[in-house]
Order: structure tokens, then C-alpha cells, then sequence
């Protein structure tokens, strides 16, 4: 168990774990070439090992949307 202080009065907490799971941060290239290459969201999240969300969210932080990334063709 790891102690805290708590911001507002000063007093010491015990909070179980660590803080929770840590972030993926994958770069959008590998999130674009695996949409590419299977051509669906859940297959793509289940080879990257994350949510569909998590590739949405990727997508959207770069201002990309799904129809752009599958009618792209891979740059050569």
C-alpha cells in the first residue's frame, strides 16, 4: 500500500495499488498500416493488443478519420 497527502488538508491517505495501468502509446503509423492491412477497427485492436477506442483516439489526436486511412493507399 503507498501513502498519499492529500492536497487539501494536508493528511496522509493509504491507497491500495500503483496508480493503475499504465498508458499504450503506440505511434499512429503502426495504428494506420495494421487498419490497412486487416480493414477492421476490432481485428486491428486485437493484433496492437488495445481497445477500439484506444484506435480511435489515436486517429482523432491526429486529426485523421477511419474513411481516410482505408482508402489510402501505403505510401512507397
Amino acid at each position: 500500500m503507498a501513502e498519499v497527502i492529500c492536497p487539501k488538508c494536508g493528511e496522509k491517505i493509504r491507497v491500495k495499488g500503483t496508480g493503475g495501468r499504465k498508458p499504450k502509446d503506440l505511434p499512429v503509423i503502426f495504428v494506420c498500416d495494421k487498419l490497412r492491412a486487416t480493414r477492421s477497427v476490432k481485428q486491428a485492436a486485437e493484433e496492437l493488443g488495445c481497445s477500439r477506442g484506444y484506435i480511435y483516439k489515436v486517429l482523432k489526436s491526429e486529426g485523421l478519420v477511419m474513411r481516410e486511412i482505408m482508402t489510402s493507399q501505403t505510401e512507397s
